[in-house]
């Protein structure tokens, strides 16, 4: 007897036809989220400026840090009335028993975007008070011959723990259109195509002679399954208005997450001393949340190992009591010999939650 066959149900024909069209929303969801990780999210149309985007057209090559400033000599003595007489016979001694001025390493003209506290100097080594910092006869400095680096860009590689190991990616965009400034640092966990995690800062401003002066700050974070998160800070010149609509007081010098790190690239260009080990810097710090000032301890210059050498770096390490339990915090390594540009990043929680950037290939310049 031949089978005969069976009519498809009606029931399972519309149950097969959900599954497809279900199948088919989530392949097109999938691709529409990862358009959008990839362009520019506009969530603020009023008020987030456009992203500049450029080109990488050639590699940073090494240079040699410019040299420090040379410390301004004392103010001469008056000379020591003596008797006629008595004044060539006594020149010898006295010239033995004068002591020699000691210039100060320390005293430095700062700018005011930052507080340094320098170790004390022993009581038989501290010089006299000195009247000016830089006379007008003192040699020209670092800071008379800065020039704003041109647009760079930053790859790192991404290791860290997060619940287990972690691996990814990260990018430091550098943008300067004559006065105006755009800092982006992208950072992806987990594949490009299909991140577990990313976040995205950009910071956007003016340039001045004290240095990067931000007027707004937009964050966005992505983890995967769950909705996008954005925040924003927005400078005033008065004031810092926080994500959740508090108005604070616009402190001098303030820098939010992105700018602080190329507002320290252009204070350590101008002012080379400051990495001397030992130095504190204090950096104000306008953040998503809150308003504070960061604490940086230097220390010793170590190398930092890439794929493509050795490089000396300084790090930059925040005390912990200058953030909150549950902010993050971030020592980073500071390399003279490519324009004190940062070769590592370490963003820490805690011991077990953690991501290490450790720069990829040399700085490229970009058009």
């Amino acid at each position: 007897m031949t089978p005969t066959a069976q009519a498809p149900v009606p029931g399972r024909r519309r149950w097969a036809g959900r599954v497809a069209v279900v199948i088919t929303v989530l392949v097109m969801h999938a691709c529409v989220v990862r358009n959008i990780h990839d362009s520019v999210i506009d969530f603020d149309p009023g008020k987030k400026p456009a992203r500049i985007e450029l080109v990488a057209v050639q590699e940073m090559a090494f240079s040699a840090p410019p040299p420090p400033p040379v410390a301004p000599p004392p103010p001469p003595r008056p000379p020591r009335q003596v008797a006629p007489v008595a004044a060539a016979a006594s020149a010898p001694a006295v010239a033995a028993s004068a002591p020699e001025p000691v210039a100060n390493p320390m005293l430095v003209s700062m700018p005011e975007p930052v507080l340094v506290i320098m170790p004390a100097l022993p009581p038989s080594s501290a010089p006299e008070p000195v009247a000016s910092a830089a006379p007008a006869s003192a040699p020209a400095s670092a800071a008379d011959t800065f020039g704003w680096p041109p647009s760079t860009r930053i790859t790192y590689e991404l290791t860290g723990n997060y619940r287990g190991e972690v691996s990814g990616s990260a990018q430091v965009d550098w943008v300067r259109v004559g006065d105006r400034y755009q800092v982006h640092l992208d950072v992806i966990v987990g594949a490009s195509f299909a991140p577990l995690y990313s976040r995205r800062m950009s910071s956007d401003g003016r340039l001045t002679e004290a240095g990067l002066v931000p007027e707004r700050y937009d964050e966005e974070s992505k983890v995967a399954f769950r909705d996008r998160k954005r925040t924003s800070v927005t400078l005033d010149p008065d004031a810092v208005v926080l994500n959740n609509g508090v108005r604070v007081d616009r402190v001098p010098g303030v820098q939010d997450t992105a700018s602080q790190f190329v507002q320290l690239t252009y204070l350590f260009t101008r002012h080379p001393e400051l990495l001397r080990p030992g130095g504190t810097i204090e950096l104000p710090l306008a953040l998503p949340r809150r308003m504070s000032v960061w604490t940086y301890d230097v220390r010793e210059s170590e190398p930092v190992y890439t794929s493509f050498g050795a490089i000396d770096a300084v790090p930059l390490q925040p005390r912990r009591e200058s953030r909150k339990g549950d902010e993050l915090s971030a020592t980073v390594w500071f390399a003279p010999s490519l324009k004190y540009l940062p070769v590592r990043i370490r963003i820490q929680q805690d011991a077990e939650t953690y991501i290490d950037l450790l720069i990829k290939q040399r700085p490229q310049l970009m058009k």
